[in-house]
């Protein structure tokens, strides 16, 4: 398993298998009890939690290794990974373990995906720790990697009004209620409930199913599923992958 310790000390074995001085960044996200979470990583030896991170073989795409490393911390390789942007401040890694062990400059790629939270396996070693947080409650994080996840976040933001979000994040049938706490939870504001559920529908890529939820102690609730053809067409044209 290559994890973040290992593949460091794998990159300073084996300098000529991997691309220097460039790392990946994955952002990842998930949905779980009415709030969007994001997976961090913290190893034994650091103060500070960090995004999983992974180095690229000569022999393989950015693309590939983004994959990669996403399956070997997830056990997910099977959804869209997106690039948002490259982070190549000077001094943005400042930790002295880093110093010590790398003792070189790294641009780091950044990317994010959304998966579906009970189908994650997190994957560690006795060196690390690994950990869901609240989008709203992040833990001191290491380097830049809070300027990563902002970025990451901003990003989504700048289409999330064009096209909707949540497939990856939702189980089959949700309410919209469900929903709208993923847009507001993105956009840091609380949004009208009527206008919200108008919007969503005239942009044609939900169901409203003939079905109502059934939570103990809740108001029985109409129940929606996404249009998956049109979703992801719409979704690639608009990334232009």
């Amino acid at each position: 398993m290559n994890h973040f310790f290992e593949s460091k000390h794998l990159l300073l074995n084996s300098k000529d298998k991997f691309l220097p001085s460039i790392l990946l960044n994955n952002v990842i996200f998930g949905y779980y009890d009415g709030k969007i979470k994001i997976l961090l990583k913290k190893l034994m030896i650091y103060d500070k939690w960090m995004l999983p991170e992974g180095f690229i073989y000569k022999t393989e795409s950015v693309e590939e290794a983004a994959y990669r490393a996403l399956k070997e911390n997830i056990g997910i390789d099977n959804i869209l990974l997106t690039q948002f942007h490259v982070f190549g401040e000077i001094n943005r890694l400042y930790s002295k373990v880093d110093k010590n062990i790398l003792n070189q400059r790294y641009v780091s790629i950044g990317y994010y995906a959304f998966v579906n939270y009970s189908k994650v396996k997190m994957f560690c070693n006795e060196k690390e720790e690994i950990r869901w947080f609240d989008i709203n409650k992040l833990p001191k994080l290491y380097g830049d990697h809070n300027k990563i996840i902002n970025t990451a976040i901003f990003e989504i933001c700048k289409y999330i009004n064009h096209i909707p979000i949540g497939y990856e994040l939702l189980p089959e049938k949700f309410t919209m209620s469900e929903l709208r706490l993923i847009y507001e939870a993105f956009l840091g504001e609380n949004l009208d409930r009527r206008n919200f559920q108008r919007k969503m529908l005239s942009m044609g890529f939900i169901n409203k199913l003939n079905e109502k939820s059934e939570k103990r102690g809740i108001k029985p609730t109409i129940l929606y599923s996404f249009k998956k053809d049109k979703y992801m067409k719409c979704l690639m044209q608009f990334l232009k992958l």
